[in-house]
């Protein structure tokens, strides 16, 4: 679809981080300033504008190092949803991750699958938003400590070999910001960072070893955290579900991984856990 002459298509930058924040609250999710700022600043963002100059249509491209990028913050204020905003912004996206030679990913609701499908995505694995109440939950064993600033090279390099690419921008980044949390298992093969969303806390990525080890880093995480939690994880991690599930976590939505083109989409995950978000992967 052309986009509507009534609109201005813009590339967003710094100062449109207050337009893209007031769409993603108006639908109710979760993103800050923060992460609208790390989308404008570590990938591309591409919108609209109406004629009173307000930004109506969002879509986000955040390539990482190593092959993979991410597709997210596909947004359409209400008024001018049903016009093929989305799909157009979207196809913005994809074109410029693959100008950098890597392949679009993203976590698709149910609703958003099939449009996704017809531009030639494939589907991986499933995965499922869970949302809930901290809980004094008693840490098990293998014991955990608070992260220190020295553990960011073994965080990336955890990261890396959970998520199949480099996320080492996006990880400092979290770690950067007012009220952040990390921890790790002693051992050292495990790490769960949590940060500040607008409406909970999103916990994620939790990499460990197995799936005792992340249960482990789950409970010391939400031991120490207050409030609302949002936690992103496929649908594999039985124990983990079951436990969310008896500890007063409710299953708000599922996803699907896609990609469009060859990504280790299914096959890399055996230690990760939680993802970081279904708009970081």
């Amino acid at each position: 679809m052309v986009i509507s002459e009534a609109l201005t298509p813009v590339a967003l930058g710094p100062d449109d981080v207050p337009g893209g924040l007031a769409l993603s609250d108006a639908a109710g999710w979760n993103q800050t300033a923060d992460d609208w700022r790390l989308f404008v600043s570590q990938g591309r963002v591409f919108g609209c504008r109406d004629g009173a100059g307000r930004l109506v249509a969002t879509a986000a491209a955040l390539p990482y190092a190593g092959g993979m990028g991410w597709v997210a913050m596909v947004l359409v204020a209400q008024e001018w949803r049903h016009q093929g905003l989305a799909t157009a912004l979207m196809k913005r996206c994809v074109a410029y991750l693959q100008s950098v030679s890597v392949t679009p990913v993203l976590d698709a609701t149910p609703a958003g699958a099939p449009a996704y499908e017809r531009l030639g995505f494939e589907a991986g694995f499933e995965l499922a938003r869970w949302d809930g109440l901290a809980p004094a939950a008693a840490p098990v064993s293998p014991p955990v400590r608070e992260a220190a600033r020295d553990d960011l090279a073994a965080i990336r390099r955890l990261d890396a070999e959970a998520s199949g690419c480099d996320r080492h921008l996006l990880l400092a980044d979290f770690l950067r910001r007012d009220g952040s949390r990390a921890w790790m298992t002693q051992d050292g093969a495990g790490f769960v960072i949590a940060r500040q969303g607008l409406r909970a806390t999103q916990l994620g990525p939790l990499v460990a070893a197995d799936e005792a080890s992340a249960l482990a880093l789950l409970q010391t995480a939400l031991t120490n955290l207050r409030g609302r939690v949002f936690l992103d994880l496929p649908e594999r991690w039985t124990t983990l579900v079951a436990w969310l599930a008896q500890n007063g976590f409710a299953r708000q939505r599922p996803f699907a991984r896609m990609a469009l083109g060859p990504a280790p989409i299914a096959s890399v995950h055996d230690r990760l856990f939680v993802l970081a978000g279904p708009e970081f992967g």
